[in-house]
Order: C-alpha cells, then sequence, then structure tokens
C-alpha cells in the first residue's frame, strides 16, 4: 500500500504504478521528473526534445496533474529524495531562500541528461 496522499483530481493521461507514484499512462515516465524540471525552468519544448513519444498533449496533462494533485506529487519527491539519500549517502540541506532554490535550478539545468 501506498504511503502517497490520495488523487485529488484525476487526468487521462496519468495513472499509478504499483507504489503509488504517478507516470505518464503508457509509459514508465514519473510526473514527478517532469513536475521538477517544469518547476526549475526547463521550458516545455525542451521536455519535448527529450520525450518526443509523449507529445505535448500527455506533458501537459502531466504537469496539469500535478498541479491539481500537489501534494501527491511533491510526496513523491521527498519520497524519491529519501531514497536517493539512502542509497548516495546524506545529501546536503534543501536550499531555503529564494537565491538559493534559483543558484540550484540554475545548476540542475546544467546536468539535466538531455541535449537542449
Amino acid at each position: 500500500m501506498s504511503d502517497l496522499p490520495v488523487i485529488r483530481v484525476h487526468h487521462p493521461h496519468v495513472v499509478l504504478d504499483e507504489d503509488g507514484s504517478p507516470l505518464i499512462a503508457g509509459t514508465r515516465v514519473p510526473v514527478r521528473r517532469l513536475f521538477s524540471w517544469h518547476r526549475q525552468g526547463t521550458a516545455i519544448e525542451t521536455i519535448l526534445r527529450r520525450y518526443p513519444q509523449l507529445g505535448p498533449a500527455r506533458i501537459f496533462d502531466a504537469l496539469a496533474f500535478a498541479y491539481d494533485n500537489l501534494e501527491l506529487v511533491t510526496a513523491d519527491l521527498v519520497r524519491e529524495r529519501e531514497a536517493l539519500a539512502k542509497e548516495q549517502g546524506t545529501p546536503p540541506p534543501p536550499p531555503t531562500t529564494p537565491k538559493e532554490r534559483s543558484e540550484e535550478a540554475r545548476r540542475a539545468q546544467a546536468t539535466l541528461p538531455f541535449k537542449k
């Protein structure tokens, strides 16, 4: 059973995996990944280049799902970070000020796993 919050608003292009994490239907692409990149400032066009098989409708629906179910997607992101922290050791504390968040987002943009 999932420890994540329940879905508040269902969307046609989003399903839950066996752990309760939202995925884009017919793929293994987690909504949290697209949401995280979008929140960091990644352009939709860049996401489309990374995932051309998704098409704009599924990407926009996944982002709409994330905003409609912010509590669920945020909890899924936290759960992923905690799992990575266990695997890799203790991560640095999360940024707290807007300037720190902006700098972290800029660094994260530089390390996206696809070409611009």
